[in-house]
């Protein structure tokens, strides 16, 4: 097998024009067969084939750069770059990453896992370049999806400045840009790059650009009106960056030769790429949202491995928003281009006129959301956790500072697994905790989602809901007391030692619990629900008989749940103590969640250990 020969960077060089597609043809097969037993981002990766080959032909790597936008189309350029044997651990514990991780090879540039961010970063490197005075070619892959975030536009802006080779490839999967005019594109395309041509116009725009600068403003205005009619991609070029294309996606050639056009070009230039999700695996191509992060899977079919059997958050949430919708007709769902993995897809049918896809673009949909508040509606926002902390600003600006009834269902709260560090959801009680009017809840339960949403709409304030990934709690189902403004629930009422766990760790709450009292020790177990406002008049009871309070929650330390219980029980200044079971300061890497909580001291026995440990000290 070709594959076979590639076992590190440069190697594929060595293979004749002649076996490009059955090279890409043998990495297709590669990545469905391990992915179909890893999991993984399927669609994305097999429509990216000849994209990334193209790169590793004509730049020289490691000296050259690559940015990934997002980073999860990465796994080819892995494979060229010598990791392909360890993708039998691709998102595994002590495995190698599904994003690029600068600390497994001096060929990823630059760790991504978020949207937007390949330009700004490939700007920066080339300033970087031009300073140092040395002569590597910087390429950002940025897909179509990701210029719906404003941080592309704002990079793409600062690049139109530039009089030095920056190369930005789009990867259009949809072709939502532009369509291609035929061989005129193409003729235009090849004189707009040829050296000749180049050369003259820097000749001529070096000469002119001081003493007739009338002259070149009138010379741009006739070339961009003649240009309007022949060349897509114009909004682009009207920013002052080159364009280049469209380019098929899947021939290997055509994009080698357009990547050596564009390195001669000495400014922005963007080469428009035409590729097909999933290319390759026929239940991909059809359902690539399906397919964009799968579990292991049939390759016969596409159907998972392990179909689930119970409902996951997602699930519960869908089911909630749909009663929702039809019991107030206030009630919007916001999105950011997430509809199917938040659980809104039956929202959007059921109610197309009250669903809204912001794009990826969190900050605008949060305002959006403000916008829909103060004029009388009831917005509910679903965003994932590590993508909600992009909108910090406006959260706190145009939501808590006007105290509007906007509710954040926050999804992936807490540890994901196997995506790691750009994606775990432990920040968000840290900076939410933080603003003004904010208020924080979390459910036990499935029930517990349910109840809460229904309250959520009824706050005339900002409001956080965050639930974790996975399969959706059914324990502690007796339990359903009614939801109220900061107050915690009790389940177990004992004394001694108080777990006050908030959400998802109530699950851990009980399992601790069950261990602490087979080992003989007294031991409460409440859940808190609120991480603000907490429960101060259940807290202020509650010393006079605890000893220990342990505060359980699936976030850092440093500003979280916690710390804020901690700084009332001194407030009170009693002997009781509080032990607080978070994540220490850290990113938190890939693996799966019960590997994750025991690696960071948070799963059940590793919880009880520490509480008998503090108890016995007491």
């Amino acid at each position: 097998m070709l594959l076979d020969r590639i076992k590190k960077t440069g190697d594929i060089k060595k293979v004749p024009e002649s076996q490009y597609k059955e090279l890409a043809s043998e990495i297709r097969e590669f990545l469905i067969n391990n992915l179909s037993i890893t999991g993984g981002h399927l669609a994305s990766n097999l429509g990216t084939v000849e994209l990334t080959m193209a790169l590793h032909l004509a730049l020289n790597l490691p000296k050259d750069k690559i940015v990934w936008d997002v980073g999860h189309q990465c796994y080819t350029h892995k494979i060229l770059t010598g990791r392909k044997d360890k993708f039998d651990k691709l998102r595994q514990f002590g495995g190698i990453s599904g994003f690029p991780k600068r600390s497994e090879s001096d060929c990823d540039s630059f760790d991504t896992g978020h949207s937007s961010t390949s330009i700004s970063a490939g700007l920066g490197m080339v300033k970087a370049r031009d300073l140092e005075g040395k002569d590597y070619t910087v390429v950002s892959v940025i897909g179509d999806g990701s210029l719906s975030g404003g941080l592309a536009y704002e990079a793409l802006n600062n690049a139109a400045k530039l009089e030095t080779n920056f190369i930005i490839i789009l990867n259009d999967n949809d072709m939502s840009i532009s369509e291609s005019v035929g061989g005129m594109s193409k003729y235009l395309n090849n004189v707009r790059t040829a050296e000749g041509y180049l050369n003259l116009k820097a000749d001529v725009y070096n000469q002119i650009k001081d003493s007739q600068p009338k002259v070149v403003d009138g010379i741009r205005r006739v070339k961009n009106s003649f240009k309007q009619f022949f060349v897509p991609g114009m909004v682009f070029e009207n920013l002052g960056i080159t364009y280049l294309g469209p380019v098929d996606g899947h021939d290997t050639k055509a994009l080698v030769r357009a990547i050596k056009e564009a390195k001669r070009v000495k400014k922005a230039v963007m080469i428009h790429v035409h590729t097909n999700k999933g290319k390759g695996f026929e239940p991909a191509e059809k359902h690539p949202a399906r397919f964009h992060g799968t579990e292991p899977f049939l390759i016969e079919n596409g159907i998972p491995r392990n179909p689930r059997t119970t409902a996951n958050w997602q699930d519960i949430f869908s089911t909630c928003m749909c009663k929702l919708g039809d019991r107030n007709p206030k009630v919007v769902a916001i999105t950011a281009a997430m509809a199917d993995g938040t659980g809104l897809k039956r929202f959007r049918n059921m109610y197309p006129d009250r669903f809204f896809d912001a794009g990826i673009a969190e900050e605008h949909a949060v305002t959006f959301a403000a916008g829909l508040a103060i004029s009388g509606i009831r917005p509910i926002f679903a965003v994932y956790s590590s993508f909600l902390q992009r909108a910090y600003d406006q959260i706190l600006e145009d939501v808590c500072l006007q105290n509007l009834p906007v509710v954040f269902a926050i999804d992936r709260a807490g540890l994901v697994g196997s995506d790691g560090e750009t994606h775990q959801g432990i920040f968000d009680i840290s900076y939410l905790s933080s603003m003004p009017n904010m208020h924080i809840m979390a459910p036990k339960n499935k029930w517990e989602l349910s109840d809460m949403l229904k309250f959520a709409v009824t706050v005339d304030g900002p409001v956080a809901i965050r639930y974790p990934r996975g399969h959706a709690y059914t324990g502690l189902e007796k339990y359903r007391a009614e939801v109220q403004m900061g107050k915690a629930e009790p389940i177990y009422e004992e004394k001694d030692i108080l777990l006050f766990a908030f959400g998802s760790m109530v699950e851990t709450g009980e399992s601790v619990r069950n261990i602490l009292i087979d080992k003989g020790y007294n031991c409460s177990l409440t859940n808190a629900r609120f991480a603000k406002p907490i429960d101060k008049d259940y807290l202020k009871e509650a010393v006079k008989n605890h000893k220990l309070i342990v505060t359980m929650e699936e976030n850092v330390a440093i500003g979280g749940f916690g710390e804020m219980v901690r700084n009332y029980i001194d407030e009170l200044r009693t002997d009781t103590e509080v032990l607080s079971i978070a994540i220490d300061d850290q990113f938190v890497t890939h693996g799966s969640v019960p590997e994750l909580k025991k690696m960071l001291g948070i799963d059940a026995d590793s919880i009880a250990e520490k509480v008998i440990g503090r108890y016995k000290r007491l």
